[in-house]
């Protein structure tokens, strides 16, 4: 097997950049587009607007449902892909065959086939919005489970860890341009075409992105791994049943319901709270993003020392207080633009210790498992990660477009009810901090340490043999 270098880590990593790019699109803008009658792209409503049935919107009913289905099809495909038998392996096949679908369908998403509120409109988002997860989860399960595949030692799997959690970030951050590239060709298309085709030029970029992987790293090269032959279904039970993946997931779950609460709500924060422009999203974001990246060496120093548990739970404590401090933005008489900087700077810390640290938990909690049950799963592991954060993600979406129009009279966020999912994502996020201190990282170290240490022993003794046959 050939060792791995960081080029071939970075290589890898920029598949993430695409696949986060889409990703950032849909769970920046979708609600945004489709609900805020005088925002950058809607000119006109497209789909039902307001409460429809127990304070729930077509929108949130719509988004939850998207990501519930994402979340079954999850285990499904990871454990179609932890039993390939591909010939050039059980990963990479899946990928390169979704990256294409997976950016025409975010294009789909964003375009109505009528120009008006219609029930036309309401069914297309629907099944556009499936089709986008579930190509999402046949691009992205597999590229997980290729993180503790390709990291290999403790180092590769921060490093590996880290750069991935860059070019999630860029994606991410790259996504908060759409109104500003729109707003540039906006003069001879007009607010919604320039909207669709701004997009359409990130996903042809997406595309590329996440193709590259797939071209130049031969996954047979660095790995060998048999099929494992448990089905699906059975392979999820057996990962859940796993004493300190289920501690990690619990904390993981609210975590990422608080941070849903706060990625949808982040454009009307900025322009109904603070009074910005949503041109002023991509400038934020760039602040945050920067402020990020300037603490990932700082954070790849302490894990050594501190270990990753202890920095995972002060990361979950100072979104809390970024939160905290959302819900009461825009007053005070303090002007707009300085509340969303000092959120935006404040937001970076706990974004880079979150977008690193986790992943390599998992990892982390998959090798052991594969130690101890001679049975390698990473690909479920990472599923049954994301089955738990996406069904999260799919309360929060509720939750978000229920809440945030409360007090409205016609359908629309209001102030109150936008300063509320703040609250509530700070509530939530301290509660995921007080579920992760349940998390035993000393066990899971020291079996991986065992583990290795038997390992290394073992090849002297075969050495020391064939030293003394020779």
């Amino acid at each position: 097997m050939k060792q791995v270098t960081n080029k071939t880590l970075w290589i890898f990593a920029v598949g993430q950049f695409g696949w986060s790019l889409l990703s950032g699109i849909v769970a920046s803008w979708l609600v945004f587009y489709y609900t805020k009658a005088d925002g950058f792209a809607v000119e006109t409503t497209f789909i039902t607007q307001g409460a429809v049935f127990l304070g729930l919107t077509i929108i949130g009913v719509i988004t939850a449902f998207g990501r519930v289905f994402d979340a079954v099809t999850d285990p499904i495909i990871a454990g179609k892909s932890d039993n390939c038998h591909h010939k050039n392996g059980r990963r990479m096949p899946f990928m390169k065959f979704a990256a294409i679908p997976f950016g025409i369908a975010t294009i789909l998403v964003f375009f109505s086939p009528v120009n008006s509120e219609s029930w036309v409109n309401n069914i297309f988002l629907f099944v556009a919005l499936l089709l986008f997860y579930l190509f999402m989860t046949i691009y992205c399960t597999p590229y997980n489970a290729l993180i503790p595949e390709l990291g290999k030692t403790q180092k590769d799997r921060v490093n590996l860890s880290t750069f991935i959690s860059f070019t999630y970030i860029a994606g991410a951050s790259l996504a908060y341009l759409i109104p500003n590239l729109a707003s540039f060709l906006e003069g001879g298309l007009g607010k919604v075409w320039s909207v669709r085709i701004a997009i359409s030029i990130f996903a042809i970029i997406a595309i590329v992105c996440m193709l590259i992987p797939t071209i130049f790293i031969k996954e047979k090269e660095y790995i060998n791994a048999e099929p494992c032959k448990t089905p699906a279904f059975k392979s999820l039970l057996a990962t859940f049943k796993n004493k300190q993946f289920r501690r990690f997931v619990y904390s993981d779950v609210i975590y990422f319901f608080a941070v849903t609460l706060f990625q949808t709500g982040l454009a009307y924060y900025e322009t109904v709270l603070m009074g910005l422009p949503e041109t002023y999203s991509f400038l934020l974001m760039v602040i945050m993003t920067v402020c990020s990246l300037l603490l990932y060496p700082v954070i790849n120093k302490l894990v050594p020392k501190l270990g990753k548990k202890k920095i995972i739970i002060f990361g979950f404590f100072f979104y809390a207080f970024v939160f905290c401090l959302t819900t009461v933005c825009g007053l005070f008489g303090i002007d707009g633009i300085i509340w969303g900087i000092v959120i935006a700077v404040l937001a970076g810390v706990p974004m880079a210790v979150l977008g690193i640290l986790p992943q390599a938990v998992v990892a982390d909690i998959s090798e052991v498992d594969a130690i101890e049950t001679k049975e390698k799963r990473e690909g479920m592991f990472f599923a049954a990660r994301t089955f738990a954060m996406k069904l999260g993600q799919a309360i929060s979406m509720l939750v978000f477009t229920s809440v945030a129009i409360i007090g409205s009279v016609d359908g629309f966020e209001t102030e109150l009810g936008l300063r509320i999912t703040a609250i509530i994502a700070t509530v939530t996020c301290l509660l995921g901090a007080v579920l992760f201190f349940f998390y035993n990282e000393k066990d899971v170290m020291k079996k991986i340490k065992e583990a290795n240490d038997a390992q290394a022993v073992s090849s002297e003794t075969v050495d020391e043999v064939e030293d003394e046959r020779a």
